[in-house]
């Protein structure tokens, strides 16, 4: 059958394929075996039958190969047709390239039984390889793990490690004076009696304080009573004084400072001419003499910004008192001109 078909390309139903291209077609597909039992670890540990399996696929599809090749090497040196452009498209295209050959060959022949009942034969082989892999895959014949291995999502990071153990925790027991002072808990078996030696009278001793007892201690001793404690520690501290912030602002419950000199600003001439007039807003800072520092224009016009800075560095206001000493103040002043109606 094969020999009608594809083998044969001219009415004289002379063979393409020698024994040589023969030879060498199955050459390549023993080959392709050999690679893909030996060379293709398709999955860790295969079984034989399924490594067998994978083996026989692939040298099939390396015989189908080299028997095109052969095919349109061996065809188109005998029909006179380019051959190695030809083989290239074979080559590129595997299965479309081959088609297309065989459509070619069979228009410039006028036999398009080379064309027609090889691309059946070639549908009909598709159709029941088709049919002999899927029953393969499904019943793990074929290492069907392998084939979804872009599908199985890679497992979870091992969760965090523990975190370190807390250190003991000491706890600590403050013993204060009324703590020592308490009776004891618990009653001693022998008491120790102890004899009281007599008072002698010592009197003009020297070292004697002006009311002192016969017999007492020599300096006096803390409040009077020996081994007695005192009955009230020293005075405390008197409480700091105050200090007064070095820079108070103006607002709230903090008054205005009062002025004692402040000259009007001249209206400058290019403002009055334009007919500008408006407020404007300055921060300054009132120092503890009363004088201005540190004069800034917060808003208003850029014509009447110079007047009212030149002016108001020059005003000069009583010092503020906070707790009897003076202190900066920080507050805006705002400088209005006004045109005459």
């Amino acid at each position: 059958m094969i020999g009608d078909t594809l083998l044969d390309s001219s009415p004289s139903r002379a063979p393409v394929l020698r024994g040589r291209h023969w030879l060498l077609t199955f050459g390549i597909g023993l080959a392709g075996f050999f690679f893909g039992y030996f060379g293709l670890p398709f999955a860790e540990t295969p079984e034989l039958k399924v490594l067998i399996t994978q083996s026989s696929v692939l040298g099939v599809l390396f015989f189908c190969f080299a028997l095109m090749l052969c095919y349109v090497y061996a065809d188109t040196r005998h029909l006179g047709f380019s051959t190695w452009p030809w083989l290239a498209v074979t080559f590129l295209f595997n299965l479309a390239g081959f088609i297309v050959y065989l459509i070619y060959s069979a228009a410039k022949t006028g036999n398009w039984k080379r064309a027609t009942l090889p691309i059946a034969y070639i549908i009909e082989v598709v159709v029941i390889g088709v049919m002999v892999v899927i029953p393969l895959i499904y019943t793990d014949a074929l290492p069907k793990a392998q084939l979804m291995t872009f599908l199985i999502a890679p497992p979870p990071p091992p969760p965090p490690p523990p975190p370190p153990a807390a250190a003991p925790r000491v706890i600590v027991h403050q013993v204060s004076m009324a703590d020592l002072m308490k009776a004891p808990t618990v009653i001693p078996k022998t008491i120790s009696r102890i004899k009281d030696q007599p008072i002698q009278a010592s009197v003009g001793v020297a070292g004697g304080v002006a009311g002192g007892v016969p017999g007492g201690q020599m300096g006096g001793v803390l409040g009077g009573i020996i081994g007695g404690v005192m009955a009230g520690g020293p005075p405390p501290p008197p409480p700091p004084k105050p200090q007064a912030p070095e820079r108070i602002r103006v607002g709230g419950q903090v008054e205005a400072a009062k002025l004692i000199y402040g000259p009007t600003p001249d209206y400058p001439p290019l403002a009055k001419m334009a007919r500008i007039q408006g407020s404007v807003k300055l921060e300054a800072i009132i120092g503890k003499d009363g004088t201005i520092k540190d004069l800034k224009v917060l808003s208003g016009h850029p014509l009447l910004a110079p007047s009212a800075l030149s002016a108001v560095q020059q005003w000069r206001y009583q010092p503020t008192l906070l707790n009897g000493q003076p202190v900066e103040v920080q507050t805006e002043i705002d400088v209005n001109f006004t045109l005459a109606e």
